[in-house]
């Protein structure tokens, strides 16, 4: 599918919609969801564009099907009827949505390609994931598999994708061989970006509809700035 972003005065960039599903690119700092914070999610900026865009009275319905850090760009789907809910849970729950990840890293890895294979636990505490090379108490294993995209001048750029969705497994494991995002510096750079973002991008996304049965790929451009540029296509 096309870049192409659906233009609407609540200034989401709307990258798929149909009448059960619709597929945000998510900005720095947005949060999918209502956290301790009290910031105003994404979820409930989706809604009020849905209430407008088809003038419909009364509460909006809207599921949330899966969440993106904080400072993460990129794909996020949600649900636009009870119905779609459900099926699009169990399409990630069994694994049958293939999700791609961008990253830029402050070094390159130690291959140009390579699976990660990891145990990471939680610390409710500072909400940050600890890796680990064999199974330890309360972890989770997780997996991924990551190729070198292109070098810049002072960065690389990894494209990853995910086997499981581990609490920030990209972030840790990225960092535990040494190439922390760009930005996080909670797993290890050295400087935060201006936006308080990371330069993690959920870039595309490839699943059959839960009800229509088609077949979906969808991705989402990337942000604007300097060093995003330089990794465009």
């Amino acid at each position: 599918m096309s870049e192409k972003i659906l233009s609407n005065k609540n200034n989401l960039q709307v990258l798929y919609e149909d009448n059960h599903i619709i597929i945000i690119n998510k900005r720095a700092g947005d949060i999918v969801q209502g956290d301790k914070t009290g910031d105003k999610p994404l979820s409930d900026v989706v809604k009020e564009y849905i209430k407008d865009k088809y003038k419909k009275p009364g509460n909006v319905y809207l599921g949330t099907v899966h969440r993106l850090d904080r400072p993460t760009t990129g794909l996020v789907i949600f649900s636009k009827t009870s119905k779609a809910l459900p099926r699009l849970n169990k399409l990630f729950v069994s694994k049958d949505i293939s999700k791609t990840y961008w990253a830029v890293v402050k070094n390159a890895p130690p291959k140009n390609e390579d699976t990660l294979i990891n145990w990471l636990k939680k610390n409710p505490k500072n909400n940050k994931s600890f890796t680990y090379a064999k199974e330890v108490t309360d972890s989770k294993k997780a997996v991924l598999h990551y190729k070198i995209l292109k070098k810049l001048d002072y960065y690389v750029l990894l494209e990853i994708e995910l086997e499981t969705g581990r609490h920030h497994q990209i972030r840790s494991q990225l960092s535990n061989i040494g190439c922390p995002i760009k930005g996080d510096l909670k797993y290890g750079f050295n400087r935060s970006n201006s936006n308080a973002g990371i330069h993690l991008h959920a870039r595309q996304i490839q699943f059959t509809h839960p009800v229509s049965k088609n077949s979906l790929n969808i991705t989402a451009p990337l942000p604007k700035d300097p060093i995003w540029d330089a990794c465009s296509p």
